[in-house]
């Protein structure tokens, strides 16, 4: 079960804080998360609110005018792709083992970047994944327990049999305290070095 950002997409914060200050958004570094959002932000994320609603929210605090198409690219900024390696990666793993992803995301990078950037060597995510579960559809996020546990339940899987791999500590020690075993993942090595 994997994590998305930071482990099959590339991400980097500074780029969306520095796209979303150049819209107006002047407090974009205090209101977008390094791990885990916030504010707005995290009510997108756990699917408490509509993008229009997000968008609305965050032009009170822009200076000046922001379509939505500008507040959504750069947004979407925080998203540097999905290497094509990567995707061959989960393609390989997935001929001998079931694959779920678990993402604490949001339904703007989900229906925009997201779903673009799993396409772009022939495929959809369907293709890679036996499930998937977004934050943002079942309004919960981790480390909580609680989505950990939806995904045990949607997916018919059990923690022992499972090994989850993120880019955040935090959320593979929530993962372990439930039995998942669980991948700290730092760096961009192929996934099968770091279960071997």
């Amino acid at each position: 079960m994997f994590d998305l950002g930071g482990v099959i997409m590339e991400i980097e914060r500074r780029r969306a804080v520095e796209a979303l200050e150049s819209i107006g958004l002047e407090a974009a570094d205090s209101m977008l998360g390094e791990y885990g959002q916030q504010g707005i932000f995290l009510e997108l994320e756990l699917g408490n609110v509509t993008p229009g609603q997000w968008r609305d929210e965050l032009r009170r605090h822009i200076k000046g005018d922001a379509s939505d198409a500008e507040i959504d690219r750069a947004f979407e900024k925080f998203l540097v792709g999905i290497p094509v390696n990567r995707l061959k990666e989960l393609e390989e793993l997935h001929r001998d083992h079931k694959l779920y992803l678990l993402s604490n995301t949001n339904k703007v990078m989900w229906d925009g970047m997201i779903c673009r950037e799993f396409q772009k060597d022939g495929h959809d995510m369907d293709y890679y994944f036996d499930g998937v579960i977004p934050s943002f559809e079942v309004h919960c996020y981790k480390p909580d327990a609680e989505i950990f546990l939806k995904a045990c339940e949607m997916f018919g899987i059990r923690p022992e049999d499972t090994i989850f791999f993120d880019d955040s500590k935090a959320n593979v020690e929530a993962a372990r305290a439930l039995g998942f075993g669980g991948v700290h993942v730092v760096d961009n090595r192929p996934f099968k070095e770091y279960i071997q």
